[in-house]
């Protein structure tokens, strides 16, 4: 029987690291927070009242078996003139499967089929939730773009009313075997989906070691000056009896000018791996770096592979 795998996350990358781990033999469950309110998806869910689609569009098509040609469908965004514009296929595809089957639940089981899926993906609630943050300064910023565009330092982040999980996504995190927590935006992609009692205490209830991906570069607002560490604790003042066990970081040198690139473009820096304070967590490292446009990006299959030789020890 193969390993039960519960992914939490969001945006890109969620994606990236499902597109390694679908090479191997998993059963896999992608847990995706729906959150995001900006683009094509924001628009969307104002009109339509639905949760956001856009994350789970993307992870529908990094778990698929088409031809490529889909996938370019999928993804395709309109260039026009009209309200069009700017909304992709994909995301008219899932808000049509929503209206029709009544839920996304069901939506998604349905185009799962048509895409050939090795895994399953589950929206963390049907909800149209409103991601909130509490900024240093005490202000609310209301809504998950807004927090990301915020130049002010993230506290927390909280639902502006508390979101009724899917239950698919409950029984996932009981019966999993490793949870892993995937690269990403922290506060906007990966704890949306920690910051209600019920995923808590399933995770808690559950025997699944729990493994996460560290960011390779910090984020501005986020994680300014964060090291390894740091981002473990941020993630365990979320959970609950259950903390991090295991974390992947890399451990390949990278160019000062491509640092420099980033610090000046992007003010972000290289995440520190400070081993002196991982002493009681598990560190996997190996050289998961790579360049894809000129962007540090993590290599989805070595990280896939890490993850299958831990969940075989």
């Amino acid at each position: 029987m193969n390993k039960r795998v519960v992914v939490l996350g969001g945006g890109t990358g969620l994606s990236v690291l499902l597109s390694g781990l679908k090479k191997f033999p998993l059963d896999i469950t992608a847990i995706v927070s729906v959150s995001d309110n900006g683009g094509s998806t924001g628009r969307l869910r104002e009109e339509f009242n639905t949760p956001a689609v856009g994350d789970i569009r993307r992870v529908l098509i990094s778990l698929s078996e088409t031809e490529p040609l889909v996938e370019k469908l999928f993804n395709y965004r309109f260039k026009a003139l009209n309200d069009l514009n700017g909304h992709t296929v994909g995301n008219l595809i899932l808000t049509a499967l929503k209206e029709i089957s009544g839920n996304l639940s069901d939506g998604i089981e349905a185009l799962s089929k048509v895409f050939n899926l090795k895994g399953k993906v589950v929206p963390l609630t049907e909800d149209n939730v409103v991601l909130m943050g509490e900024m240093e300064d005490g202000s609310i910023v209301e809504g998950e773009c807004n927090i990301t565009l915020s130049s002010k330092k993230i506290k927390r982040v909280f639902y502006k009313d508390t979101p009724k999980v899917t239950p698919m996504a409950i029984k996932a995190l009981k019966e999993a075997d490793a949870i892993i927590l995937s690269m990403g935006s922290i506060y906007t992609s990966i704890i949306p989906n920690l910051i209600n009692s019920e995923v808590i205490d399933a995770i808690d209830g559950s025997n699944a070691n729990i493994i996460y991906v560290c960011n390779m570069m910090t984020q501005p607002g986020e994680t300014d000056d964060f090291k390894v560490s740091d981002h473990i604790k941020l993630l365990n003042s979320y959970l609950g009896k259950r903390k991090v066990s295991t974390v992947l970081v890399n451990n390949r040198e990278i160019d000062e000018s491509l640092l420099i690139k980033y610090q000046n473009e992007e003010e972000k820096d290289l995440v520190v791996v400070d081993y002196e304070n991982l002493k009681d967590i598990r560190v996997v490292e190996d050289d998961y770096f790579i360049i894809d446009n000129y962007m540090i990006r993590h290599d989805a299959l070595k990280l896939a592979l890490s993850i299958f030789i831990e969940l075989l020890r």
